[in-house]
């Protein structure tokens, strides 16, 4: 019986020939990530829980500081000061100010074929270039930085042949947006997303990317895409070679697959408070706004920022609307600078952020209040997550949240 993906890397890290879902393998991992979300705690572990504490491979760890940058009060200063100081005592690789901790994972890491651990989520962000990326909490992200091993049970994989181009005007978020809203938000509860046919190969690395980091907001466990010619110029262009390139066995099996015309895809927004509940923008036409968001490591990229930029060149943010423009990395923001667009969103009236999580972590810069509306590109729309629980989150492209900071209300691109 043949292998998916994901089974492949999986039993590649495991050491041993085969392996199929529902099997329980112990796998070294080639990379642990860690942000400033949680990364206190897990020192707080190491320090006062391990009788006999130490680092497995310091060289395959990389921590970022990034959810709340720079430091909102003297509490988050001193869990980044821990951070940072326990970073520089072991030699761990440290990033502070320099963006989203996807982002520089994905700019600066990532290899096809990997296994790595992320203390977030969207770690799952990672199988846009073909790495089994999956999120841990600190526990098993302690146990892991300190025996360079885990436990994974083998997940289930759901398959997703796209076929086609998406249409002028429609992008990649509205795609997997559509997926979720198609399969619900428990539709792959530990299950790989993966996604192959030739319609991936009309999709750029910011697009992927987009795609495999929502894919946990219908329960994956990873998300993993085929490695082409688009993914391997993009590793080149890095200064990186694949550990291992996989695809599907032709015998493999699949829990589920489901073939996507990309030209069939519309505009979308996700109403509150379920990144499901997922509708045709036109259905939301007119709901207006207090503030929208571009930005995040699922839309913060200079792909992203050209498209904004792009909708509000000699425009104006409507009146009594908040537009937070925040690029996901340093490098990101640099080059948005060579090209003018942070120019063209500050003469818009914008507000051009440094490199950060911003509002789609909702626990520092740019909260929204009681009864207010956020459309944004971030990652979850539930109560609270952008401020106030009783407010309001829409999440839809790069594209369609600036043509709604334009209007004062949610529209599409195509309508300013």
């Amino acid at each position: 019986m043949g292998m998916t993906m994901a089974e492949k890397i999986i039993a590649a890290a495991a050491g041993v020939v085969s392996t199929k879902a529902g099997d329980i393998e112990t796998v070294t991992l080639d990379r642990l990530m860690s942000n400033d979300g949680t990364t206190h705690l897990t020192i707080d572990m190491y320090n006062n829980k391990l009788k006999h504490p130490r680092i497995a491979d310091t060289k395959k760890l990389v921590w970022i500081v990034d959810h709340n940058v720079p430091a909102d009060s003297p509490k988050t200063a001193a869990s980044q000061k821990k951070m940072r100081d326990f970073a520089r005592e072991h030699g761990i690789d440290f990033y502070e100010g320099q963006g989203v901790c996807h982002q520089i994972m994905m700019e600066n890491y990532v290899r096809p074929g990997e296994l790595i651990f992320g203390a977030d989520s969207h770690t799952c962000a990672y199988g846009a270039l073909g790495a089994f990326g999956t999120g841990v909490g600190c526990t098993d992200y302690l146990y892991a930085m300190v025996t360079g091993t885990s436990w994974l049970l083998v997940p289930e994989t759901i398959r997703f042949n796209l076929r086609g181009k998406l249409p002028k005007g429609v992008y990649a978020r509205d795609l997997i947006l559509t997926i979720i809203g198609k399969i619900s938000a428990n539709g792959a509860n530990y299950k790989a997303m993966e996604f192959a046919g030739e319609g991936l190969h009309s999709l750029s690395i910011a697009d992927r990317i987009s795609i495999c980091n929502l894919c946990v907001e219908a329960g994956a466990k990873t998300a993993l895409m085929e490695v082409d010619e688009v993914a391997m110029d993009y590793l080149k262009e890095h200064g990186r070679e694949p550990k291992a390139c996989y695809q599907s066995d032709e015998d493999a099996v699949f829990a589920e697959t489901y073939d996507i015309d990309l030209s069939t895809i519309v505009p979308i927004v996700a109403k509150p408070h379920f990144v499901d509940n997922v509708v045709p923008a036109t259905e939301s036409y007119g709901v207006k706004i207090d503030e929208a968001f571009l930005g995040s490591c699922n839309n913060g990229r200079i792909e992203d920022l050209r498209v904004g930029a792009a909708v509000i060149k000699g425009k104006k943010v409507a009146p009594k609307v908040r537009f937070l423009v925040v690029p996901a990395s340093r490098a990101v923001y640099n080059q948005a600078l060579k090209e003018g667009l942070l120019d063209i969103f500050m003469e818009a009236g914008a507000i051009v952020m440094n490199p950060n999580c911003s509002v789609c972590w909702g626990a520092c810069q740019g909260v929204i209040g009681e009864g207010e509306t956020l459309i944004s590109t971030g990652t979850r729309n539930f109560k609270g997550r952008a401020g106030h629980k009783e407010s309001f989150i829409y999440l839809a492209s790069a594209a369609t949240v600036t043509a709604s900071a334009i209007a004062g209300q949610i529209t599409t691109a195509d309508r300013v």
